[in-house]
């Protein structure tokens, strides 16, 4: 018969509804309890009401004799067990339920809330402030409020309710729930109490007439003193007033609590005051208040007490939300709404959450409040509060496609009867689908799977029952959710492309300045020139075209979510241009959407890569495999700069090239891998950065010097008389390379037995010439700069010295920042023996054995000191704020790296560990032997990893080296932004972490370098 548990239902039936069993399969009662969407929970409750009523023989009768009766009550009660406790408490309610039933007007529901406190007839319908009375007047509004839902639940179930009927009229009992908990607060008062005008502004779903079955009731208050009274007189009174409602309708009662009311979408939330006055609310709103607040403002509704001062209210502000997108900063607040709408629930939740999660409410009442922000400014018709009625206009306006609007309204509509459908249940406040198979089933039975505009969800007990609801239910659900997430970026993005590509369409097109008005509002700077390049991808007829057309819409979403989506656009543009006949190309990103979301990041956060990619778009098909987006081994990318040099056996500019676009490609995918985040946590990232960078780096200067050799071989006619070994210093030496880094050398040689020196030493030159001028030459790949400057007397000093001429100095004239500079010394191509034997003699100068403890003379730390303050005075540039300046300045990257090196040049002579070029694994070595604290060497390597973090942003970002802070408010945003910091204020909070970074670093720093 379709009751879970059939033994128990036969026992109900009979001994608690007085049905025989020969009237089991035949009663009427029966039958109709069979068809609703829950047998079980209906029979329970309406054996519940039949124990509790004094009359339960009229009441059968009553349920035999009147189908519309019967139907309305067992459908209640196949839903709702919380409204079954208040039939069990009042069992006279179900009068309620019979004869003809009409949806009441707001007027009438009003009367009827306040004649439940007793305020009518003792104060008369029109009366400006009806005063409650009576013992239990918070216990008679309870029930009637439950009474007025039982009576909207049946015309809901039984489908003479629309979902959109449903919601407005919830808002109307709340708005009349509201007046009566205001009578009672002024019955309340305290005798003496001065008088004032108090209007409640109904907010969010509740002023939009759009609330749910449970919901808290976002409001607003706003009051005046009466005619000359005192001000402050009058607002502490409506305070009192205010805050008397909001316990009314959370008051305990032997009828359960109303709904909590929520007053934090007021000025300032919870620490402004409660009430203000209509000026103050103004101020505040003209001076102070966020996007979103002019957002909530949209709904703003007077729906009790003084009606005419509440309407002063709307009549005041509404004007002020159409103003919001032209606010400096409408962009940032918008991506910042979004971001908390997408952040505002536990991972382990967004699956199932009707109301927040991905393709739920949230997301069609944003997507339709954004565009209403957007295009209301100049189209009136748009600025309804509700969100289906603002759907529709927006479809009329052409600003959404029709087809659109009627898949986002049945989504909508299906997800709002859902949610009616889970809180009728208990009557509490969820958004939460259960798994549990018996809800589901619960569900999918209520819901009938009819969804169009309008439509009645309920059928009757003819309807042929489905196998599976709860399946049934489920995919249901599952494909509204795709179609909601499929249409968000739809919504925005597809009318961009109708108003500029001339694309056959039934619907209106935004004209020009509306698409415009909507890529401005995304975060496009150049609107226009967005719009040309759309025109451009999309004209015409060809596959191409086509494709794009198909693309762009989500593309622009996601170039609209990066820093510089200006600049990603014209990119893809350009890609597109070079690689449009390609087929591979547009099947890549049409059918990898990884691959294309990726892309539009990339060229959308980082001139560097992007400007890498324009030289060889072929390469954008990285993208669409993890595996090309890690680095190669240093070993790979040998193998790889040989085979290409090799190619070019007579050719040392074609070999050399050859391997820079070698090295190209590989910056590329070390920058790719940067933007998309797939290296890890920020420290482990940084490294991988770092070491991927430092292989290229070598890779690409021990082919270039192969083939340099080879050359210089060639021109004297024999083999070189000479060993040659390049020296890395610097970053390069300490494997914490950059983007905007050079690569520091020494080189050095040792000529072969029975070769004059001087003729070695003219070879070891022009080797040593001809590999900086092949990685220097003008092609169109970027140039490696190598910088021998840190080689003994400068630029003043030869170019390559013997091995011997470099003991020599070393031993004589090398002043203490010179050994300290051998730190970071490392062999990296040429000659492996001779690079080991340059280590080996070095040693002796860069870890040195002093006469004492430490390794370092006093004399060596005064001028390494010196030399520090001279540097930190001279050569941060004139006008430029120290503070951001994270190479040189207080903190920054030589702060702590002079100050790790001293530690090493004191005490590596003592510790193996320390003879290291490497700045973080030094620290750690001096940390665990007790020379500098764990607290102090977290401060240094936080300041030092977000500097080098820092630099390598700016480069990504603007494509040019920088150890400044960018100035400018929109290059310090696309900088953040791309360091992971959400949008908002995004350049402000990375220039704040910074400077409190590079404090801590600088106080740890001082005493333990200038002691």
């Amino acid at each position: 018969m379709g009751f879970a548990d059939a033994a128990r239902a036969e026992r109900l039936l009979l001994t608690d509804l007085g049905i025989t069993a020969a009237e089991l399969k035949t009663d009427a009662v029966v039958i109709a309890l069979v068809a609703v969407a829950d047998p079980d929970l209906a029979l329970t409750g309406l054996a519940r009401i039949f124990a509790a009523t004094d009359s339960p023989d009229a009441l059968r009768a009553a349920l035999r004799a009147e189908q519309d009766f019967r139907d309305r009550l067992t459908a209640v009660l196949g839903v709702s067990a919380g409204l079954a406790d208040h039939l069990a408490r009042h069992p006279e309610d179900c009068e309620v339920l019979r004869g003809a039933v009409s949806r009441p007007d707001p007027a009438e529901l009003r009367e009827d809330m306040l004649t439940a406190v007793g305020a009518i007839p003792a104060d008369p319908i029109g009366a400006e402030d009806p005063v409650a009375c009576g013992t239990e007047p918070t216990a008679a509004l309870a029930a009637a409020y439950r009474r007025r839902l039982l009576h909207l639940a049946a015309r809901d179930m039984t489908g003479v309710a629309t979902v959109d009927a449903v919601a407005e009229e919830l808002a109307d009992i709340a708005a009349a729930v509201l007046e009566a908990a205001l009578a009672v607060a002024r019955a309340e008062l305290p005798a003496k109490a001065a008088p004032c005008r108090l209007a409640v502004l109904a907010m969010g779903k509740c002023g939009g007439r759009e609330l749910n079955y449970a919901s808290d009731v976002d409001v607003i208050f706003v009051a005046e003193p009466v005619k000359d009274e005192d001000e402050i007189a009058a607002l502490a009174t409506a305070s009192k007033l205010a805050a008397g409602l909001i316990g009314v309708c959370a008051r305990s009662t032997p009828e359960g609590s109303i709904f909590p009311i929520d007053p934090n979408l007021r000025p300032e939330g919870r620490a402004g005051p409660l009430v203000r006055t209509l000026a103050s609310h103004r101020a505040y709103y003209e001076r102070w208040a966020k996007t979103w607040e002019f957002q909530a403002l949209l709904k703003a509704r007077p729906v009790a007490g003084d009606m005419a001062l509440g309407q002063a209210y709307a009549d005041t502000l509404g004007p002020l939300v159409w103003q919001a997108a032209r606010r400096e900063h409408f962009v940032e607040d918008v991506q910042a709404m979004r971001r908390r709408v997408e952040q505002s629930l536990p991972a382990s939740q967004a699956g199932r959450e009707l109301k927040l999660g991905p393709g739920g409410l949230r997301d069609i009442e944003f997507a339709v409040q954004l565009l209403q922000l957007v295009h209301g400014r100049t189209d009136e018709t748009l600025r309804a509060p509700a969100t289906l009625p603002a759907l529709a206009a927006l479809a009329a306006g052409g600003y959404v496609g029709r087809a659109d609007a009627e898949e986002l309204g049945a989504a909508y509509r299906f997800l709002r009867r859902t949610e009616h459908l889970l809180q009728l249940h208990r009557l509490s406040r969820t958004h939460t689908l259960p798994e549990d198979p018996a809800v589901l089933r619960r569900l999918g039975r209520a819901m009938r799977f009819t969804d169009g505009p309008n439509e009645p969800w309920w059928q009757s007990a003819e309807t042929v029952i489905r196998p599976d609801p709860a399946v049934e239910f489920d995919e249901l659900w599952r494909r509204h959710a795709r179609q909601v997430r499929r249409l968000h970026e739809k919504l925005f993005y597809r009318p961009l492309l109708e108003a500029v590509a001339r694309l056959p369409s039934e619907a209106a097109r935004l004209t020009p300045a509306e698409a415009r008005a909507r890529l401005e509002a995304l975060g496009y700077v150049d609107p226009a020139g967005a719009l040309r390049h759309i025109d451009a991808l999309t004209a015409g007829v060809s596959r191409r075209a086509a494709i794009q057309r198909t693309l762009l819409p989500v593309l622009l979403g996601w170039f609209a979510n990066a820093a510089e989506p200006d600049a990603g656009l014209l990119a893809f543009r350009q890609v597109s241009d070079e690689l449009g006949s390609s087929p591979w190309y547009l099947r890549l990103l049409r059918d990898e959407t990884k691959a294309a979301e990726r892309m539009a990041r990339v060229l959308a956060s980082s001139r560097y890569a992007a400007g890498l990619l324009l030289r060889a778009p072929e390469a954008v098909a990285i993208f669409g495999d993890d595996a090309e987006l890690f680095a190669r081994s240093l070993a790979a990318l040998r193998a790889e700069m040989m085979a290409a040099a090799q190619r070019y056996e007579d050719d040392a500019e074609g070999a050399v090239t050859a391997v820079r676009s070698v090295r190209r490609r590989e910056l590329l995918r070390t920058a790719a891998a940067d933007v998309l985040g797939v290296n890890g946590p920020t420290g482990k990232a940084l490294a991988a950065t770092a070491e991927a960078l430092t292989s290229v780096t070598r890779a690409t200067v021990e082919t270039a010097l192969a083939v340099a050799i080879r050359k210089i071989s060639a021109e004297l006619r024999g083999p070189l008389p000479t060993r040659f070994a390049v020296i890395a210093m610097g970053r390069f030496g300490g494997h914490e390379c950059g983007y905007g880094s050079d690569a520091d050398v020494l080189f050095v040689h040792d000529p072969l037995p029975g070769y004059p020196e001087r003729q070695a030493s003219d070879a070891a030159h022009a080797v040593a010439v001809e590999l900086r001028r092949l990685l220097a030459l003008p092609v169109p790949d970027p140039a490696l700069v190598v910088d021998s400057d840190l080689r003994p007397e400068g630029r003043q000093g030869p170019l390559a010295r013997t091995l011997a001429a470099y003991r020599g100095y070393y031993q004589r004239w090398s002043a203490p920042w010179e050994a300290q500079a051998l730190l970071r010394a490392e062999p990296v191509a040429g000659d492996a023996a001779l690079g080991a034997e340059f280590t080996a003699m070095i040693a002796e100068f860069r870890y040195p054995e002093g006469p004492g403890a430490e390794g370092i003379t006093a004399a060596a730390v005064r001028e390494i000191r010196r030399i520090k303050a001279r540097m930190e005075a001279e050569r941060i540039p004139r006008g430029a704020d120290r503070a951001l300046h994270v190479k040189l300045g207080p903190g920054g990257l030589s702060d702590v790296e002079w100050t790790v090196q001293l530690l090493q040049l004191r005490h590596a002579h003592a510790l193996p560990g320390l003879r290291t070029t490497r700045t973080g694994p030094a620290m750690a070595v001096a940390v665990q032997a007790g020379l500098l604290p764990a607290r102090d060497a977290a401060a240094l390597m936080a300041a030092w990893e977000l500097a080098a973090r820092i630099r390598n942003a700016i480069v990504l970002v603007g494509g040019r080296a920088s150890d400044m802070l960018p100035a400018r408010h929109r290059e310090l945003t696309a900088v953040a932004r791309l360091l992971g910091y959400p949008p908002g204020d995004a350049g402000q909070a990375l220039e704040e972490d910074y400077r409190r970074a590079a404090r801590r670093a600088r106080t740890v720093m001082e005493p333990l370098f200038y002691g």
